[in-house]
């Protein structure tokens, strides 16, 4: 059983009755979070500060992940071309 195409035809279903904003703002929002959390994690800094540093945080994760999947492209094409550079 393809359990990726299941979930894919969820999703679609759900979204396709409901604001995907409203149904996944519970998650974006724990996401988000996360950042803060991390930026201050004992809550002693300003919202300003706290709201600036997890900016920063939040800047750094997509970066990486942005860095990673440029890496797997290069290794994919790398491999599709026998491994010529």
């Amino acid at each position: 059983m393809n359990f990726s195409l299941l979930g894919r035809i969820g999703a679609h279903t759900l979204h396709g009755h409901h604001d995907p904003v409203v149904t996944t703002s519970a998650a974006r929002r724990a996401f988000l979070d996360r950042f803060e959390r991390e930026a201050d994690p004992d809550g002693i800094l300003p919202a300003h500060e706290r709201a600036r540093r997890a900016h920063h945080l939040r800047s750094a994760y997509f970066t990486r992940l942005a860095l990673k999947s440029a890496q797997a492209r290069r290794r994919r094409a790398q491999r599709q071309n026998g491994g010529a550079s």
